[in-house]
């Protein structure tokens, strides 16, 4: 985040013009129902200071690995003030095709960082401390920081309970003034955006900021408002929210992200863009809440296996009959007893699915109607951190197309669900990406196997 070199002065107030109205998001309404964002996530993500065009967030979200975006919304020590693609419908936009949005400031700066104020115009942390020495002037800044970001907030639909991320770009954590009065800003910040119903969040650099905050939580715990999640600059390579500079045990479990990868081209699709790579691990993390069918039947399962009617020597799996019946009645197509039974009447419902499916009409049901079954309903693209209902029909689907024990069904998209979408790809002739996109959902609806 801190590679972007300083416009000119006469440059900057121009775009520092252009970049209040661009914050303000004029154009379509925001919406008041979009998802708290990031929300409940573990994956991956990354950060550009330029909101990308919707083209390019269409290509990335459909090929990259990433499901996660940082975002500049406010702060006048910004380099992209001008914003153009960033407005309420950009963000309803993103978040309802799954992207999870980290909104960044980057307003005052630590007093010793040299390469600020950008512009001249923009200010940076007082560092006086005052008669009482709390850095009083730092805190009314930090505060007034934390209105304004809230502020552009809402007017773009991000909602209370979002994550409001600060950007303190490194410094020299050494001097004192410099130190303790980016201590009090960024306390007063997080003071502020939790008085106006938001998480507060911090990003800087592992050595500086980041191993200031440590230090504040661990020698002097009652002396400041620490965030409720920071973003770690260490490009060590390790996609992970680890690093040596802190202890492991602060913000722990699920208040981290590192940021792993510094600037660098990437190309997705057919969009090229200069990113930062990050490691997201938020919330609770990525995770499925408990489903119920059928007053607690159960339709998962690690293999499923054609049913035929009884003969003296074979009887179809009970649970397996119980599934069927129970899927068959959520489609609105068997009104009998889920009572794990293969009878006409669950025969009958069964050739009413395949006969809208063009399967093969029989009494057989097959590995291949299973799939179209299982598989059947919305169709969002998945990658690693998804979770969710439609993470456990990509599960279900996957397990039936193997004919073999493989995943357990958990909702949550993780390494096994991608190694087993990636097998399947390969089989069925589709790229091996491990996303499930619209080619993946297409040959699945199609019980390609």
């Amino acid at each position: 985040m801190s590679r972007w070199a300083a416009s000119t002065a006469r440059a900057a107030v121009l775009s520092l013009v252009i970049g209040v109205f661009a914050s303000l998001a004029v154009g379509a309404p925001a919406r008041a129902d979009n998802p708290v964002t990031p929300g409940n996530f573990t994956g991956y993500g990354f950060d550009q200071c330029l909101a990308p065009s919707q083209s390019t967030m269409n290509q990335w979200l459909d090929h990259s690995p990433f499901l996660a975006v940082g975002i500049y919304i406010s702060g006048y020590s910004r380099a992209c003030l001008n914003q153009p693609n960033l407005t309420p419908k950009w963000v309803s936009t993103q978040l309802a095709r799954g992207w999870r949005l980290l909104p960044i400031t980057l307003g005052p700066q630590a007093s010793c960082q040299p390469r600020f104020p950008r512009y001249g115009t923009d200010k940076t942390i007082n560092p006086a401390p005052g008669s009482k020495g709390r850095y009083g002037q730092a805190r009314k800044q930090g505060s007034a920081e934390a209105t304004k970001t809230v502020g552009v907030a809402k007017s773009l639909g991000l909602v209370p309970g979002s994550t409001m991320w600060y950007d303190l770009e490194g410094f020299d954590s050494s001097n004192t003034d410099c130190r303790e009065s980016a201590l009090a800003f960024l306390s007063a910040w997080t003071r502020q955006i939790h008085a106006l119903g938001y998480v507060s969040g911090v990003y800087s650099s592992a050595g500086s900021g980041i191993a200031m905050l440590d230090n504040a939580r661990v020698n002097r715990p009652d002396a400041f408002k620490l965030p409720d999640q920071i973003w770690i600059a260490r490009w060590d390579g390790a996609a992970n929210t680890s690093t040596s500079y802190i202890r492991e045990d602060g913000w722990q479990p699920h208040a981290r992200v590192k940021q792993y990868q510094g600037g660098h081209d990437e190309t997705w699709g057919s969009a090229k863009v200069n990113i930062d790579r990050d490691y997201l691990d938020l919330g609770l993390g990525s995770f499925a809440a408990k489903e119920v069918h059928c007053s607690g039947v159960v339709i998962s399962s690690q293999k499923y296996l054609p049913l035929k009617p009884a003969t003296t020597d074979t009887t179809p799996d009970a649970g397996q009959v119980q599934a069927l019946q129970c899927l068959l009645k959520e489609h609105g197509l068997y009104a009998g007893k889920v009572n794990g039974v293969y009878n006409s009447a669950t025969i009958a419902a069964a050739n009413k699915w395949q006969s809208a499916h063009a399967l093969t009409v029989s009494t057989t049901w097959s590995r291949r109607s299973w799939m179209t079954l299982l598989i059947d309903g919305p169709r969002p693209v998945l990658k690693t951190g998804s979770a969710g209902p439609e993470v456990r029909r990509l599960q279900r689907t996957l397990n039936a197309a193997s004919g073999t024990a493989q995943l357990t069904v958990g909702g949550v998209f993780d390494a096994a669900t991608q190694s087993a979408l990636r097998t399947w790809q390969g089989k069925v002739g589709l790229d091996v990406d491990g996303i499930a996109n619209s080619p993946t959902w297409k040959a699945l609806r199609a019980a390609e196997r």
